[in-house]
């Protein structure tokens, strides 16, 4: 092939082609859990998620409740991937070659948002929320007091949430959208230098927590004794002047390992028991909720 301004802009819109069809046809999750947020600015400040919105009847004037002293500020970053190409394979013609690893390319770009929500669901015992404490946590302030959306114990954790509504338990924010980019002149130094093609893809956001009342954490073990106490906890929230948030918990995510047990407690017709004390018995939890299996979280 010979190299020249035309062959150029053919192999980018073949690459781009191909990193296309790959980006669409990925399958994601984390667009089930978190809300995606286009910015225009670096930072965005999400301090109207500091009211859970709730109605009230209007006697005499509005409430008006104040944020202006308070924060809670996202700022995007910057992510990419790059590959080169040498010279002598596009002059071979050897450009097919690289076509899968451009897919994959595309592939990743759009699973990216799925490792930074997983990366938060991990670190979300430690890692703090809209209200200073960590996104699970036993003690968010409410009012007066504290309210808890998590179940201490000693094995995997496994996740509840109520994704019904508008807003999400996580943000992704997008300031910018997953672009593939090139670096392909002759006068580009890598070119003249070492003969290397580069390409690549960038984009510009973050993930960030959301309203902590939609979730909740357990680590004890997944059956529907503690898939229950998880559904009333999370059922039994209120807000500051103790009215209930109507929470209604739909969506079961577990890693991998504990699939087995997701699957017993929402699709089962039956829980097998202890012969001795009566066999199996009519699952009520069944259909309860969706699951998702994450296997970022394994």
């Amino acid at each position: 092939m010979i190299i020249n301004a035309e062959s150029l802009a053919g192999i980018y819109t073949a690459f781009s082609a191909v990193f296309n069809t790959a980006f669409q046809s990925t399958e994601v999750w984390h667009e089930r859990v978190a809300m995606t947020v286009p910015a225009s600015t670096r930072i965005v400040d999400y301090k109207f998620l500091m009211e859970f919105p709730m109605m009230r009847e209007w006697l005499g004037d509005r409430q008006i409740k104040s944020l202006e002293s308070q924060a809670y500020l996202v700022e995007s970053k910057d992510w990419e991937s790059t590959i080169e190409v040498d010279r002598n394979d596009i002059e071979d013609d050897q450009l097919g070659l690289f076509n899968p690893i451009v897919a994959a390319l595309g592939q990743e770009a759009k699973k990216h948002p799925d490792w930074l929500i997983a990366e938060l669901l991990r670190d979300g015992n430690t890692k703090t929320c809209y209200d200073g404490r960590p996104f699970f946590d036993s003690a968010h302030p409410v009012g007066t007091g504290t309210k808890s959306n998590v179940d201490e114990g000693s094995g995997l954790a496994w996740y509840l949430f109520d994704v019904s509504r508008p807003i999400k338990p996580f943000i992704f924010q997008v300031r910018r959208v997953v672009e593939l980019v090139r670096m392909d002149r002759p006068e580009d130094e890598n070119v003249f230098m070492r003969k290397k093609f580069r390409y690549g893809v960038d984009y510009r956001g973050a993930a960030a927590y959301g309203l902590w009342q939609l979730a909740f954490r357990s680590t004890q073990p997944l059956n529907p004794t503690y898939y229950a106490t998880a559904r009333a906890a999370m059922m039994s929230l209120t807000n500051g002047e103790g009215r209930p948030l109507g929470i209604r918990p739909n969506l079961l995510v577990v890693p991998p390992s504990l699939e087995g047990q997701a699957r017993e407690i929402l699709h089962a017709q039956y829980i097998i028991g202890d012969p001795t004390a009566g066999g199996s018995r009519s699952n009520v939890w069944q259909g309860s909720a969706d699951f998702l299996v994450v296997p970022e979280l394994a």
